[in-house]
């Protein structure tokens, strides 16, 4: 059970990264200034 639970957050991650990068004002608003970030939103 906890294999097929790992695999479903996987594909979650995978999916929501995938349709972030796709339609990139769909992830939350960061602000202009500071540092920039080195991991995606998903």
């Amino acid at each position: 059970m906890k294999t097929e639970l790992d695999s479903l957050a996987t594909a979650i991650y995978v999916k929501t990264d995938d349709l972030l990068k796709d339609s990139p004002h769909l992830a939350p608003w960061r602000p202009a200034v500071g540092i920039t970030p080195q991991l995606a939103d998903a």
